[in-house]
């Protein structure tokens, strides 16, 4: 994220796959994006038990642990507009195995695991990640974290405008990793509502 949000605000993400990687990255650098090293992301995605695959995610909060470098992120996020546009709080934890526990006695059910490399960048106030997912392939991700009286939606056709102008075929994601159907099996994509 390019700031942590405020109680009121919401991370807009749009999600793309991507065939072509190199091209993507090369045209990234011209203009003047830096993305720092990859660095192996481990999430582990939960939802109520109360919800099953096909229901709304809209106004329904789900949960991540992330494993990064070592550190262990708890993350919270509601979708709002749409599973792409979400209220987040995320803190840092000491003992993710604990706080797996803690989710699954809270009634929390594990869905998806996913391993991605991750690179991120800043693009014109905007921070923008590439993953590169264990068994799925190149991903590109750009997102704002703006206040709650933006539109999602706004923000994301924003987004989209500055995915489509590098010029790089990509394929627009609209679901989370955590939705089926994604090449006809797991999922569609992972880092924003899993």
């Amino acid at each position: 994220m390019t700031h942590e949000p405020a109680n009121n605000d919401h991370e807009v993400e749009a999600k793309y796959r991507v065939n072509d990687l190199q091209k993507l990255i090369t045209e990234l650098a011209r203009r003047q994006v830096v993305f720092t090293e990859p660095s192996l992301q481990d999430d582990q995605a939960y939802a109520p038990a109360d919800w099953s695959y096909g229901m709304s995610k809209v106004g329904v909060p789900f949960a991540r642990l992330r494993t990064q470098k070592g550190r262990h992120v708890f993350t919270v996020k509601k979708p709002i507009d749409n599973e792409m546009a979400c209220l987040e709080h995320e803190c840092v934890i000491l003992d993710r195995h604990a706080m797996h526990a803690a989710l699954v006695a809270m009634g929390w059910v594990p869905t998806v695991r996913i391993v991605k490399q991750r690179r991120t960048g800043d693009w014109d106030g905007a921070t923008v990640c590439v993953d590169v997912v264990d068994g799925l392939g190149a991903f590109v991700e750009v997102e704002r974290v703006v206040s709650s009286q933006h539109s999602g939606e706004q923000v994301q056709h924003g987004l989209d405008s500055m995915v489509r102008s590098l010029g790089v075929p990509v394929l627009r994601v609209v679901d989370t990793l955590s939705s089926p159907g994604f090449d006809g099996e797991l999922v569609s994509w992972f880092s924003g509502v899993w």
